[in-house]
């Protein structure tokens, strides 16, 4: 009988991940030269994956910001409600104070928690609650902090550049209000992880200052890997005719990598593979199934074009 699933395809939960020596390494070089790690790799790779993993595994605090054509580097700071602003001077609610319209970013709360917590003022209090309360779930103090900054080549040139100064320094000046945020002492430092997918390229500048780490392509061995470590976290038992089924999905998504540049398909990653299992164990779809191969197309053997 086919099985329901029990988590969602990306859950950015930082519960499961299969971190390698040399990337395990990257983080540690990171840590301890104070710099952004900045990773590269095919979509899929795990990239994104990592900074929650690293922040539930070592009880630390997680924010994180994703990067459209339209981030500036500034919404990674702060944020100003001039919306709001707009409305209560219309109101005639008496002088008003541009500090109470500041909204700290990903990285304001990273470095200067308790200072990007009290700048709740007149807005709700989400607005000043900490982000990674949701995601930590802990009564203890966690230490430290890891700011996921994701798929940073999608934003303008100028926006890497922009973040020079408040990344080397730690520290950065709202505009709106000339306070100075510097990271506090009891913060700790951050791990700063920063993707790309190579869709455009990083100012020699930006990428001088950052570790630099590429993750590899799949293999067959890692992915049966990783996909026994899914199955485990859902309490699922790994009989034998699962591990055959993990095993196939494997070999289908290698093949299906060595023959996507002669069809104009493009080459799956880790990501499509554990859609394809998702899939078979729901559906109860095996490889000698009618359905098997067009779920091969559906999940693994995607034409290029439609990811353009």
């Amino acid at each position: 009988m086919a099985e329901q699933t029990v988590q969602g395809p990306d859950p950015r939960d930082g519960l499961v991940y299969d971190m390698s020596d040399d990337l395990r390494t990257a983080v540690e070089v990171a840590l301890a030269t104070d710099r952004p790690l900045l990773l590269s790799g095919d979509p899929g790779s795990g990239k994104s994956s990592l900074a929650p993993y690293h922040a539930r595994r070592n009880g630390m605090r997680y924010y994180e910001h994703v990067i459209t054509s339209r981030t500036r580097a500034t919404d990674l700071l702060w944020t100003f409600d001039s919306v709001r602003r707009l409305a209560d001077a219309q109101a005639h609610r008496g002088r008003l104070n541009d500090g109470d319209y500041v909204v700290p970013g990903a990285l304001w709360w990273a470095l200067a928690p308790e200072s990007a917590r009290s700048r709740g003022g007149l807005l709700s209090p989400a607005h000043h609650r900490d982000p990674s309360e949701r995601f930590l779930h802990r009564e203890e103090r966690p230490s430290g902090a890891v700011v996921l900054i994701d798929e940073i080549d999608k934003a303008d040139p100028d926006l890497p550049n922009s973040l020079l100064v408040p990344l080397a320094s730690h520290e950065f000046t709202v505009g709106e209000t000339g306070t100075l945020v510097r990271r506090e002492v009891d913060a700790g430092p951050p791990l700063i992880v920063i993707t790309t997918n190579g869709e455009r390229d990083l100012p020699q500048a930006f990428v001088r200052r950052c570790v630099t780490f590429t993750l590899p392509g799949p293999t067959h061995e890692g992915l049966v890997r990783i996909a026994r470590l899914h199955l485990r976290h859902e309490k699922r038992k790994i009989s034998d005719s699962v591990h055959e089924l993990v095993v196939a999905l494997a070999d289908e998504l290698m093949r299906a990598r060595e023959t996507a540049g002669l069809g104009h398909q493009r080459r799956p990653s880790t990501a499509e593979y554990l859609d394809a299992l998702r899939a078979c164990l729901t559906l109860g779809i095996t490889p000698g199934d009618p359905r098997w191969l067009l779920l091969r197309s559906l999940t693994l053997a995607k034409p290029a074009e439609a990811g353009r």
